[in-house]
C-alpha cells in the first residue's frame, strides 16, 4: 500500500508499505477513504514531537471502511463505515475510567506518533471498539473527518477548558484550522464577543464569516492594547492559545481579565515565559489538555443536525498519491490560503 512516512526532521516520503494485519484481539484494520493533515503533523516534521520516530506512517484522522476485525470485536464487522478517533482508548484503565482517554495506559495519541497512522491506504486501529465510531447513515464523509481531531480539540481544549459561557468575552489567538474550530464550537455557548487574532488577513476574513465579532491583525496593531480597548480596559474572560509558539502564549497572558482563563491548545516545542510578576494577583487559571475526544458523539449529533458545518474548514482536496503536494500547500498556508486539506485515500 501507499503511505506517507516521516523520515526525520524536515523529511517525509510517499512509500510502499505492507498492509497492516491484526496484532491483538481488539484490533481492526480499516481501509482509508478520507484523511487529512493536522498542524501536529507539521510539528512532528519540525522535530517538536520526539515520541514520533523516523519510519513512522503519519496521520491520526479520517474515515474508512473496516476490512478485518480481531476475535474480541463484537460491535463492528467488515464493511462498516467508521470515524477514526485521533485518540485510542482501552476504556478500562484508570485514566479511561476518569474520561482522560488521551492518557490511556495502552493508547492515547499513538496513531501517527507511536504507531503507524492514517495517511495510508490501510491503518491498524488498536482498541477498535472504543476508538472507532460508526458513521451515521448519509453522513458526509468529509464533515466526519473533521470530527477525528480538529473539532473535538477546539471544543474540549479551548471552549470547555476555557469555560466559555453565555455573555462572556473570548479571544482566540490563531485563526488556523484549530482556532477556527474553537470559534465554531464556542458559539454553542453564546459568548457576547469573540475576538480572533492572527497575522493573516485571509484567515481573519474567514473568521469573520465564521462568526467572529472582531478581528485583529497583530502584525498591524498592538493586539493586547487593542483587546483592552475593545473590553474597556478589562481584558477577556477566556483567552485561547491556538498556535503553539511562545509569543502567542505570552500574548494570551496579556489579554486575560482578572478571574479569567487561559486555555492552551497549541503544541509547544519551546518554553514560553510565565509572567507571574503580573499574573500572581489576578485570579486567573491556565489550562492545558490533549484532546480526549469524549465529546465526539455529541459533536457528531451537532454536525448531523446542521448546527455546525465543519466542511467550511476544507479548502483543498488531493489524492493520496498527491500527498506531498498537499503537505506543501498546507505548510504554505499564507500563500495557498489552505485551511484543512482532504486526502482521498480510497
Amino acid at each position: 500500500m501507499k503511505a506517507l512516512v516521516y523520515k526525520g526532521p524536515g523529511q517525509k516520503a510517499l512509500e510502499d508499505r505492507p498492509i497492516p494485519v491484526i496484532q491483538a484481539p481488539d484490533d481492526a484494520v480499516v481501509k482509508m477513504v478520507k484523511t487529512t493533515i493536522c498542524g501536529t503533523d507539521l510539528h512532528i516534521l519540525k522535530g517538536d514531537v520526539p515520541t514520533c520516530a523516523p519510519g513512522r506512517i503519519l496521520g491520526h484522522e479520517g474515515v474508512g471502511v473496516i476490512e478485518t476485525v480481531g476475535a474480541a470485536i463484537t460491535t463492528f464487522k467488515p464493511g462498516d463505515r467508521v470515524l477514526i478517533s485521533c485518540i485510542s482508548s482501552c476504556g478500562k484503565c484508570e485514566y479511561c475510567r476518569r474520561g482522560m482517554y488521551s492518557h490511556c495506559s495502552t493508547g492515547g495519541w499513538i496513531l501517527g506518533n507511536a504507531i503507524d497512522g492514517t495517511q495510508a491506504e490501510y491503518v491498524r486501529i488498536p482498541h477498535a471498539e472504543t476508538s472507532l465510531y460508526p458513521l451515521p447513515d448519509g453522513a458526509d464523509e468529509e464533515a466526519m473527518a473533521m470530527l477525528s481531531d480538529i473539532l473535538p480539540t477546539g471544543f474540549e481544549c479551548g471552549v470547555l477548558n476555557g469555560k466559555v459561557a453565555p455573555g462572556a468575552s473570548v479571544a482566540i489567538v490563531g485563526a488556523g484550522p484549530i482556532g477556527l474550530a474553537a470559534l465554531l464550537t464556542a458559539q454553542l455557548y453564546s459568548p457576547a464577543e469573540i475576538i480572533m487574532i492572527d497575522l493573516d488577513d485571509n484567515r481573519l476574513d474567514v473568521a469573520r464569516r465564521f462568526g467572529a465579532t472582531q478581528t485583529i491583525n497583530s502584525s498591524a496593531v498592538d493586539a493586547a492594547d487593542h483587546v483592552l480597548k475593545l473590553t474597556g480596559g478589562r481584558g477577556v474572560d477566556t483567552a485561547i492559545e491556538a498556535v503553539g509558539v511562545p509569543a502567542t502564549f505570552e500574548l494570551c497572558e496579556s489579554l486575560v481579565a482578572p478571574g479569567g482563563v487561559i486555555a492552551n491548545i497549541g503544541v509547544h516545542g519551546k518554553p514560553a515565559q510565565l509572567h507571574l510578576e503580573t499574573l500572581w494577583s489576578r485570579n486567573i487559571a491556565i489550562t492545558t489538555r490533549l484532546v480526549d475526544t469524549s465529546t465526539t458523539p455529541m459533536l457528531m449529533k451537532t454536525v448531523q443536525s446542521g448546527k455546525i458545518d465543519p466542511t467550511r474548514l476544507i479548502t483543498h482536496r488531493f489524492a493520496l498519491d498527491q500527498i506531498l503536494e498537499a503537505y506543501d500547500a498546507f505548510g504554505r498556508a499564507a500563500e495557498t490560503k489552505a485551511l484543512k486539506v482532504i486526502i482521498n485515500a480510497g
